[in-house]
């Protein structure tokens, strides 16, 4: 297991959130140190995915505190969370998320490009190469195959050095062999770097290879595996 620093880099306190009646989570806390690989675990629509909207700054709790190293994500205004996610976060998403106007680099070079990085060609290049997809640089999306994008979408992730990486279900839209691929690619580069990273998933391969499992269960967390 890495080595992580005792000092939490998130923190959820008594967090509530609903849609409509349905409570998804009720008056749920976690900490998760700077460096950590959490596996965030539970049924279909038993919140995982809200779980992770929430951390990552894209919806904000109807009570409760989500904070980022102290910041409250839910005082920010929209453009301020909009500025944290950019700089802060990297997202990875099952059913990948490129935009099919650009081509893989580009894609990549795009968080750069948001923050203002003039070095976004190298940069973004050499990451494709480190998750073995350089010969992807110049095609577009729909010419990938599926473990080719979840590639290209992890570089772009990570192309800007974010502090914390969202993953919701990364692997479920990919075969086996391949699923398991990437996952060790993402897992050893979030590793690499010292990034911390939150993975939604219904994957015991994924949750095996986390330092923690949190699961979610009748709007409730429970770390069974700390």
């Amino acid at each position: 297991m890495q080595q992580t620093n005792d000092r939490p880099q998130v923190r959820i306190e008594g967090v509530t959130k609903a849609y409509g009646r349905a409570v998804v989570l009720e008056n749920v806390s976690l900490a998760i140190r700077s460096g950590e690989f959490v596996a965030v675990v539970g049924r279909s629509g038993s919140g995982k995915s809200t779980l992770l909207k929430l951390v990552g700054g894209l919806s904000t709790p109807d009570r409760g505190q989500v904070l980022h190293r102290e910041r409250d994500l839910a005082l920010m205004s929209e453009t301020q969370r909009a500025h944290f996610r950019r700089q802060s976060l990297g997202f990875v998403f099952q059913f990948f998320n490129l935009i099919p106007t650009l081509t893989a680099l580009e894609n990549v070079r795009l968080p750069l490009a948001l923050n203002g990085r003039g070095e976004s060609g190298s940069t973004a290049a050499a990451l494709l190469g480190e998750l073995g997809v350089a010969q992807c640089a110049p095609r577009f999306p729909d010419e990938l195959s599926g473990g080719e994008q979840q590639r290209v979408a992890i570089a772009r992730a990570l192309v800007h050095d974010p502090e914390l990486v969202v993953a919701d279900e990364p692997t479920g839209n990919l075969d086996l062999e391949t699923a398991s691929q990437v996952l060790e690619l993402l897992d050893r580069s979030c590793r690499d770097r010292g990034t911390t990273l939150i993975v939604a998933t219904h994957s015991a391969d994924v949750a095996r290879h986390a330092d923690r499992v949190i699961g979610i269960r009748n709007a409730q967390l429970t770390d069974d595996h700390a």
